[in-house]
This record gives structure tokens, sequence and C-alpha cells, in this order.
């Protein structure tokens, strides 16, 4: 919970620009149609690409992008909470694919 804590005002400050709405995305912008997945591999995944995209719709600059990611690829701290990150959005894909029971 700390490192969400630490990240929050990070991650709110890069939220404060964007000002795209739901008239603004395009069709090919819906990377994630369902949160259902055959697979806890597959969900996993999914969880990864939200992420990755949730990053990449806030951070729209190229370049700040590339030297977070230096500072980032550096720090076992920082890599822990990105990876929490993915564990968050994992758990919230288990829960809607009811932990994939047969």
């Amino acid at each position: 919970m700390k490192s969400i804590i630490y990240l929050f005002p990070l991650l709110l400050a890069f939220c404060l620009p964007v000002t795209a709405s739901a008239e603004d995305m395009k069709a090919s912008d819906d990377y994630m149609p369902s949160l259902i997945t055959d697979t806890p591999y597959e969900g996993r995944q999914l969880a990864i690409k939200i992420v990755r995209k949730t990053i990449g719709t806030i951070q729209t600059d190229s370049a700040a992008k590339h030297r977070v990611r230096a500072k980032y690829a550096e720090d076992p701290a920082l890599l822990m909470n990105a990876a929490e990150l993915v564990a968050i959005e994992f758990k919230t894909i288990a829960i809607a694919n009811d932990y994939w029971r047969d």
C-alpha cells in the first residue's frame, strides 16, 4: 500500500492535463473490449497491457517516457511498484473471470 501512496502524486500530476473523453476515442483505441480471458496467463497479459496503455495515455510525450524509463530501469523499488500495478489490474481481471472456474 505504501508504494501506491508513493505513486499517487506522480500519477495524479500526469493525469491532470488529460482531457480525452469517450467521444474522442476511436474504435481502434478499444484495446480492452472485455476483461474475460480464457486462461490466467491471458489475464496477466491483459493486465500488463492495461498498465502500459494507462501510462501511455497519461504520459503522451514519448521523450519523457524514455527519460523516466532510464530512471526506473535501474531502481528495483520502482520496478516493484510497476509490478504491483500489474498485480492490481490482474486481481480485477481474475475477479471478472470468477478466478477461471471450470
